[in-house]
């Protein structure tokens, strides 16, 4: 969001809840199981972590508002986790020479995906988050562990996160190649691949 654009964006509505919206079933992962994972393009090697090596990247708050597609929005929520800079630091360290990734694909446990462009998953805001308003993030809001992207619609905020795939260019998650727009622009109202 820039400065002259509206806080609340066109077509959404104000809510203090925090709604539950999945489709499928809701995994159900402990720490003491939970894995994170990076392949793909320009990768030399994969990148395993376990629940504790990935928040010993380092842990980051920050206060963010949330845009549902579904047209709610949710103001100040407040986020802890691992910052996307520090996880990014360590994917760079792994690329081969002069070989840089155009966009991303977050898997999760349970078979979502959902892809991002790399300018947008590298957004600074964005972090990989374990906790929310000072709680640790119940399973029906993506526990233990989610991805958060606040200047896109939720649905980019991937739940139940497992891994990252590099793309050498752009390719559709599973809401993408079900009707939703590739990118999720809240204020450009991005809802739907026809407004491609």
């Amino acid at each position: 969001m820039s400065d002259s654009q509206p806080r609340l964006p066109n077509g959404q509505f104000l809510t203090e809840r925090f709604p539950v919206l999945t489709y499928g079933q809701t995994p159900s992962v402990d720490t003491a199981d939970w894995q994170f994972e990076v392949w793909g393009h320009g990768m030399s090697d994969k990148i395993t972590w376990d629940w504790e090596e990935f928040n010993a990247l380092g842990i980051h708050e920050t206060v963010r508002d949330m845009h549902c597609v579904t047209t709610w929005s949710r103001y100040d929520n407040k986020w802890q986790g691992v910052p996307v800079e520090s996880v990014w630091s360590a994917i760079e360290a792994n690329l081969e020479d002069d070989i840089k990734p155009g966009a991303v694909m977050l898997h999760c446990y349970g078979g979502y995906t959902t892809n991002l462009l790399l300018d947008d998953f590298l957004n600074p805001d964005n972090l990989f988050a374990s906790h929310h308003d000072g709680q640790p993030l119940t399973i029906p809001h993506g526990g233990p562990m989610r991805f958060v992207c606040h200047h896109l619609y939720a649905w980019k905020s991937a739940k139940w996160i497992s891994g990252i795939e590099l793309l050498e260019q752009d390719d559709r998650g599973f809401w993408e190649r079900h009707g939703y727009h590739l990118r999720g622009d809240p204020w450009g109202e991005e809802r739907f691949s026809y407004q491609e």
